[in-house]
C-alpha cells in the first residue's frame, strides 16, 4: 500500500502515444473513447484522474509505411530490427494534422477537464484546477518542411516540444535503430537543416527531445542548444545497452545543462537482456531510477512512461500502476520530497526553462 505521504501525488509524464493508438484502434469514436474510458489504451481520462496523472507530453507520431514486428526479431542474443526508410513528407503531415485535430477535439469535448497547455504556468494552473494538462509533442520532425513553414503552423496550434528524429533518418538527422546490444554511436550527426532546426526551436522556446537521436546528433544538440538537454523517454545504457538509452557521458552532459531524463517503462529499454517481456520486474525500474539519480542528481530524473507506444511491465500495466513505483521508492527510503520531484516538479522546472512560464 502506498504510504500516506505519497497518497494522491500528482505526476507529469514525458511521453505517451495515446493519440495514435486512439486513431488506430478506437477509430469510430476516438474522442469518446478517451474521455469516457476504454479497454484498449493504456491511458484514458477516467484512469488518469483516478491515478493522479496530472498531464504530460502527448506525442504526435507518424508511423512508417513499413511495419516490423519487434518480437519476430528477438532472440536470447538480442535483436536487430531493420530501420525503416524516411517517411514521405505528405504522409507525415497528413497524420500529424489528424492527431493535432484529435487532441483539440478531446479538449473541446471534455467540458474543461482537458487543457492543451502552452507554457509551464498553464500546466500548473491546470493541475490546480484538476484539469489534465496536455502538451503537444512531435516524435520525429518528419512533418517539418525544409523551409520550416509547418513549424510555424504547428506552433500556433500548440506545439511546444519536438524530437528531431524517431528511430529512422530524416532531413534533420539520424535516429538509432532498434538493436540490442548496441551503442548509440551509430551514423552521422545532424544535417545543416537539423542544426538550423535546433536554433529555430530555441528561438521559439520549444523543448528539444533527444530520445531516439543517435550519439553524434546528441552532441551536436549539446553544442548548439541554449536550453537544458532533455530526453523525454530514455534509460541508462549502463544497465540496458540499447542504443535508445543514454551513456554515462551523455548523462553527465544532461546534468551539466540542468536537464532531465524521463524514465521509460518499456521492458526492452529496462531489462539487462533487452527483451520485450512483460515479466520484467518492478526492481528494474527502481534500478534505473537510482542509477539516474546518482548520475543526474535528484533534480534531473522524471517519468517518461511510453504509455500506448509499447508493452508495459505487468506490474505497471497502464497509467493506474504508476503509484506502485512511488510506493516502491518510498519503501526503499527515498524521501517524499525527492519522489515528488521525480513525479512532477522536475518536469515543471525544465519546462519552465524551455517552453517558458
Amino acid at each position: 500500500m502506498i504510504g500516506k505521504a505519497m497518497q494522491n501525488i500528482p505526476f507529469f509524464d514525458g511521453h505517451n502515444d495515446v493519440l495514435l493508438r486512439l486513431l488506430r484502434e478506437c477509430f469510430d469514436q476516438p474522442v469518446a473513447s478517451f474521455l469516457s474510458g476504454n479497454q484498449v489504451t493504456q491511458l484514458d481520462l477516467p484512469r488518469a484522474q483516478s491515478a493522479g496523472f496530472s498531464g504530460g507530453l502527448f506525442a504526435v507520431f507518424a508511423p512508417s509505411l513499413e511495419h516490423y514486428d519487434f518480437e519476430e526479431y528477438q532472440s536470447p542474443q538480442g535483436y536487430n530490427v531493420p530501420m525503416p526508410p524516411p517517411i514521405p513528407l505528405d504522409r507525415a503531415q497528413k497524420l500529424t494534422f489528424e492527431m493535432f485535430d484529435l487532441l483539440h477535439d478531446i479538449e473541446a469535448g471534455s467540458e474543461g477537464q482537458v487543457r492543451i497547455c502552452r507554457n509551464a504556468t498553464d500546466i500548473k494552473d491546470a493541475t490546480a484546477k484538476g484539469q489534465l494538462a496536455a502538451v503537444l509533442h512531435i516524435e520525429g520532425a518528419d512533418c517539418i518542411d525544409a523551409d520550416f513553414k509547418m513549424l510555424d503552423t504547428l506552433y500556433e496550434r500548440g506545439l511546444r516540444s519536438i524530437g528531431l528524429v524517431w528511430s529512422r533518418n530524416n532531413i534533420f538527422g539520424n535516429g538509432v535503430p532498434f538493436q540490442f546490444p548496441s551503442t548509440p554511436d551509430i551514423g552521422a550527426g545532424l544535417t545543416e537543416l537539423g542544426k538550423t532546426l535546433v536554433a529555430e526551436c530555441n528561438r521559439r522556446r520549444m523543448l528539444i527531445d533527444l530520445s531516439h537521436l543517435n550519439e553524434k546528433g546528441f552532441w551536436d544538440v549539446a553544442d548548439l542548444s541554449t536550453a537544458p538537454l532533455v530526453a523525454t523517454h530514455s534509460n541508462a545504457h549502463h544497465l540496458c545497452p540499447s542504443p535508445r538509452n543514454l551513456t554515462d557521458k551523455q548523462l553527465k552532459a544532461i546534468a551539466d545543462s540542468g536537464g532531465v531524463v524521463g524514465i521509460n517503462f518499456a521492458p526492452c529499454f529496462l531489462a539487462a537482456d533487452g527483451l520485450l517481456q512483460s515479466t520484467v520486474p518492478l526492481s528494474t525500474i527502481l534500478a534505473h531510477t537510482n542509477y539516474l539519480v546518482d548520475h543526474l542528481g535528484e533534480d534531473g530524473v522524471a517519468l517518461g512512461s511510453d504509455f500506448d507506444g509499447i508493452m508495459m511491465p505487468e506490474e505497471i500495466r497502464d497509467v493506474s500502476g504508476v503509484s506502485i513505483i512511488f510506493a516502491a521508492l518510498e519503501r526503499t527510503g527515498m524521501p517524499s520530497k525527492m519522489i515528488e520531484k521525480i513525479a512532477y516538479n522536475n518536469w515543471i522546472r525544465v519546462l519552465s526553462q524551455t517552453i517558458g512560464v
